[in-house]
């Protein structure tokens, strides 16, 4: 017992030489361990080497997460994944696995605004840091031109070029939204030519590449630039709606889809057996009741208004050409009540356009039945 008091003063100036806490926190309590289940010396200096490795690999990647500016807020755990057609989704599984950083290729997002786009690289950054153990940088466009301008009025442009050189991916978020001077296109140029084919450049924009002349304003530069993206790249396009749309929808509305308290639908409808070309089953429903009572006993279309507010329609003549005069009244009293187009016609089954106004049935369905 002595004489292990005596090495144990020893030990723990040695492990604080070598730079080894960990060992020196578990090294005891591993040591009983060991003696109870009997484990032999290399079974107990892998146990102690690897917890010492294990606590470096989390320092290291905490250390690299804070130097990599991510917005660690926007992460994988929240986002809907489900919200991606189906080509983006699979393609984002796929850089999961980072090897495209070690082929040096390029990531281009391009949507509308809202549709998830900056949250989706800073997500896959964070996972190739914590996962794959890459070093990774996000910046936005406008704060990158900034710090390369400073840099190359000092100048040590070269100098922060090299820095930025260190990241396995550098990330550029929303490129394209402010108006840039001849000075920042420069730097944003020679930043990409610097990095190309040395490491990978991860981008976002809601412009497409048709559109890219607005961001350098000379068409050869933004050859040039977009040679240098494309080339070895992977583009995901995210035609999606504006998720801060949706939310903004969700809490005016609670949680529901938005209501109207009430509408009037004109309805148009065949008389081809009873069928309803659009309408709820309540419409259905009165529609055929004045069918069977229309077939038991023919009765004019201006009949059909009687016990509603519009019951001041008259009833329709017997000639030719009475009906026709009060065939367009009715049209003019309901003017949104149109013949049926042909694609209404395809998508609803209608054989044949429809001749007269007699041929119609207006019905008002209260929105809430």
């Amino acid at each position: 017992m002595s004489a292990a008091a005596d090495v144990r003063p020893a030990l723990i100036g040695n492990l604080k030489d070598l730079h080894l806490p960990t060992v020196r926190e578990c090294y005891e309590d591993t040591a009983r361990r060991a003696e109870r289940e009997t484990l032999s010396y290399e079974q107990y200096l892998l146990e102690v080497i690897s917890r010492e490795c294990e606590q470096r690999r989390k320092s290291k990647v905490q250390r690299w997460l804070k130097d990599s500016a991510l917005p660690l807020e926007k992460s994988l755990q929240n986002f809907d994944l489900k919200r991606l057609p189906a080509k983006a989704a699979r393609q984002f599984r796929t850089l999961l696995e980072g090897s495209f950083l070690g082929r040096k290729e390029n990531v281009w997002y391009s949507g509308i605004q809202g549709s998830g786009k900056s949250h989706l690289l800073a997500a896959l950054a964070q996972e190739l840091v914590v996962v794959r153990e890459r070093k990774m940088h996000f910046t936005k466009c406008a704060l990158l031109m900034q710090d390369l301008l400073a840099a190359k009025r000092d100048p040590r442009l070269s100098r922060e070029i090299k820095r930025l050189g260190r990241y396995d991916g550098l990330i550029i978020d929303d490129l394209g939204y402010l108006q840039q001077s001849r000075d920042d296109r420069e730097v944003v140029f020679t930043l990409l030519a610097e990095r190309y084919e040395r490491g990978s450049v991860l981008m976002t924009s809601h412009l497409p590449f048709s559109k890219w002349e607005a961001i350098f304003k000379d068409a050869m530069m933004t050859a040039a630039a977009i040679d240098r993206l494309v080339h070895p790249s992977v583009i995901i396009e995210l035609n999606i709606p504006s998720y801060r749309v949706e939310r903004r929808q969700e809490k005016s509305t609670g949680g529901k889809p938005e209501r109207g308290r009430m509408r009037r639908r004109w309805t148009l409808r065949r008389k081809t057996g009873g069928k309803e070309s659009c309408g709820n089953a309540g419409a259905v429903e009165r529609v055929e009741s004045q069918t069977r009572a229309s077939h038991s006993s023919p009765e004019p279309l201006g009949n059909l208004a009687k016990g509603r507010r519009d019951s001041h329609i008259s009833t329709a003549p017997a000639t030719t050409a009475d009906r026709k005069v009060e065939n367009q009244k009715l049209v003019s009293h309901f003017p949104t009540a149109r013949i049926p187009s042909l694609s209404f016609k395809k998508q609803h089954g209608c054989g044949r356009a429809l001749r007269s106004a007699q041929e119609l049935k207006v019905i008002v369905v209260d929105r809430k039945n």
